[in-house]
Formats: structure tokens, sequence, C-alpha cells
């Protein structure tokens, strides 16, 4: 996912995604660690993607950036 479409949620739904992917990540890592992952690299894509969207949470409390429907 983009960082520019995280940034064209509102912060509930940014947090739902980042729900999303942690929950994804869990699944990935289970599936790593019995041997069952068929794409190793969607577990990095996975890392990445929470990753931006704790700096698009981040970037909003500090108010470097405004997201959509800003609270």
């Amino acid at each position: 996912m983009k960082v520019s479409e995280l940034r064209e949620m509102n912060v509930d739904d940014v947090k739902n995604k980042l729900e999303e992917f942690h929950e994804e990540s869990f699944n990935l890592r289970f599936q790593h660690v019995s041997g069952q992952l068929t794409s190793p690299i969607r577990l990095r894509q996975v890392r990445r993607d929470i990753a931006k969207a704790h700096t698009v949470l981040k970037e909003h409390v500090l108010g470097v950036r405004a997201l959509a429907g800003g609270e």
C-alpha cells in the first residue's frame, strides 16, 4: 500500500488498516515457521506497510501533515 493512499484515509481507517496488517503479519510468520509460506516477499511488504501506517499516524499526532477527515 502506498503512503499516499494511507494519507487519504481518516485516522480510524488507518488504525483499522494497521490492525489488518498486524493480523496478516502474524499469519505470515506462522506460515513461515511451519514451512508453508509461498511468498516470502509478502512478509517484508507487510512489515513495511506497518511502518508506513505508523509513520502516517505519527505525522498526524505531531501535526506535520493532516489526514483526510482530520480530527
